[in-house]
């Protein structure tokens, strides 16, 4: 039997748990200007969260990257409330092994350490699994972020190593990366559990 041709749709929106990831586009430009001048994110060194200037091109950055298949960007959306609080992303899509990377994510200060990262952790991996079908689903982060890699290990990736000075952070200083996954078989196994009892324990 052939197995189905791999293909991430773009126009997906994904809802659950109080977020709701909508399809980045151009008009959400406002309200994540809004959301990254809470806590005033681009001056953080290691995230990719675009000064207010150049919020449009960091949008148009992403739908070009769309455009190509190798990324799929949302905005996500506080349901409670109804604003913009952040942006993630699928990227670095192999369609041969049925990969993905869920990265290019931040939330508003005041959203970090809520429930909102587990909420949409576990929806993009709910996605990933459970209708897209993935062996794996990766991240990577930059070694010096602590936090990011705290996060991700809480989820129950396993830390698959470290590429030594993999990219440029934004002040052109050399960045190792940290890489981790999730395999099919270990979502299978407790860590979708694991992410829900989060969530219905209120310490998400």
């Amino acid at each position: 039997m052939a197995v189905p041709a791999f293909r991430v749709d773009p126009s997906v929106t994904l809802e659950g748990r109080g977020i709701r990831l909508e399809p980045l586009r151009s008009e959400h430009e406002q309200a994540l200007r809004d959301a990254a001048a809470d806590g005033e994110l681009w001056k953080l060194r290691f995230t990719s969260v675009p000064e207010p200037e150049k919020t449009l091109e960091y949008i148009e950055t992403a739908l070009a990257d769309c455009a190509k298949g190798s990324r799929v960007p949302w905005a996500v959306r506080e349901l409670s409330t109804g604003r913009i609080i952040g942006s993630t992303s699928y990227h670095d899509i192999v369609p041969s092994t049925r990969r993905v990377e869920i990265g290019y994510t931040w939330y508003a200060a005041s959203r970090q350490r809520t429930f909102v990262n587990t909420a949409c952790k576990l929806r993009l991996m709910e996605h990933a699994f459970g209708t897209l079908g993935c062996t794996v689903v990766g991240w990577r982060t930059d070694n010096i972020n602590l936090r990011s890699q705290a996060a991700i290990e809480r989820l129950g990736a396993k830390k698959d190593g470290v590429i030594r000075r993999q990219s440029l952070r934004r002040d052109g200083t050399l960045r190792d990366t940290v890489m981790y996954s999730v395999t099919s078989e270990e979502w299978n196994e407790g860590i979708r559990e694991r992410l829900v009892g989060f969530l219905s324990r209120g310490t998400g």
